[in-house]
């Protein structure tokens, strides 16, 4: 069976019809080929778990060849934690989607198999739900980690105490401030707007501007959430097409749809101008990282393409001029 992979609207979430009691929470875990993580993972959620009437955890396989994902999620959950493996893989979008159909609870957290979440993340958010029962979506400061679990930086600059965020839309549409091992959704808020659409790369972001365009949201600045970085992320294949960049143009241009006509423009030449920065400074990270001279060029003449400025043109030059005298 062929499937579309890619979604070009918005999936839809069907809504649960049936009367019996729900849990608060659904930790829907989708994985595919993180077998070396999802061990962390999985205790990270089970050290804090609330009860299987209070909380659901699955795990959510996109036919994960790199492991026995179902042993090791049996080994691990003690028959606490449900498993389902797709029949093909569908890749990223439709296993999100899957995970959201699966889910039972009135709050979904996606936490991708690599990623972690500290304990006292579940209760954190939960207070922001109570404190601000209008908000679609809540989510707290995260930290970043390489691939063996050492910290790189921490991100919790949106504000410096808890509660729902003045002008939110304005701020994300700028740029992606969060990771999704540190956001909550309700889960009507999917049913209303349906899943993630449109790209590979920059869906995420998008989703969060869209559910920002249409209700408050909240945030704690303490950082209970772990984002794992490593070459997996985005494959190399994936960057040598230069389709993060193409991506990231096209959630762009996606999300002037959910803004104020009167800010469109200027927002959408700072979130250019953002994320052409981000890109040089990955190009410079894939020459130093990877040694992959042609796909850090590639990256840094995207950048260039995406928005010229002083950063992304020196970027830009000091490749090349690494690549001629053979830097290492």
């Amino acid at each position: 069976m062929i499937i579309d992979r890619i979604p070009q609207a918005p999936p839809i979430i069907k809504p649960i019809n049936d009367n019996s009691a729900r849990p608060l929470w659904s930790v829907m875990i989708p994985t595919y080929n993180c077998s070396n993580y999802l061990k962390e993972t999985l205790q990270s959620v089970l050290v804090q778990a609330l009860g299987i009437e209070e909380m659901q955890i699955a795990v959510v396989d996109d036919c994960s060849t790199d492991d026995d994902v179902d042993a090791i999620v049996k080994d691990i959950g003690k028959g606490r934690i449900e498993f389902f493996r797709q029949a093909q893989n569908v890749g990223s979008l439709r296993n999100f989607e899957t995970c959201i159909n699966r889910s039972r609870g009135k709050l979904i957290h996606i936490l991708h198999g690599d990623d972690k979440v500290k304990p006292g993340f579940y209760e954190e958010i939960e207070n922001l739900f109570e404190r601000h029962p209008t908000i679609g979506a809540a989510f707290t400061g995260l930290s970043a980690m390489d691939e063996n679990g050492a910290l790189l930086f921490h991100n919790n600059d949106i504000q410096n105490h808890p509660g729902i965020i003045d002008n939110w839309l304005l701020k994300i549409a700028q740029n992606q401030y969060l990771q999704a091992c540190s956001i909550v959704v309700k889960r009507s808020i999917y049913e209303e707007l349906g899943g993630f659409f449109g790209t590979h790369y920059g869906e995420d972001w998008e989703m969060w501007v869209r559910i920002a365009s249409k209700f408050p949201v909240a945030y704690s600045p303490q950082n209970l959430a772990l984002y794992r970085l490593h070459d997996n992320n985005i494959s190399t294949r994936y960057l040598s097409a230069g389709q993060n960049i193409k991506d990231i143009k096209t959630v762009i241009n996606t999300i002037q749809n959910y803004l104020p006509a009167e800010k469109r423009k200027e927002i959408k030449k700072i979130a250019r101008r953002n994320f052409a920065i981000y890109f040089a400074g990955n190009a410079q990270r894939i020459y130093r990282g990877r040694g992959n001279k042609q796909l850090a060029v590639k990256q840094a003449v995207g950048a260039l393409l995406l928005h010229f400025n002083k950063r992304t043109l020196t970027s830009l030059l000091k490749l090349y001029v690494k690549v001629l005298i053979n830097y290492k």
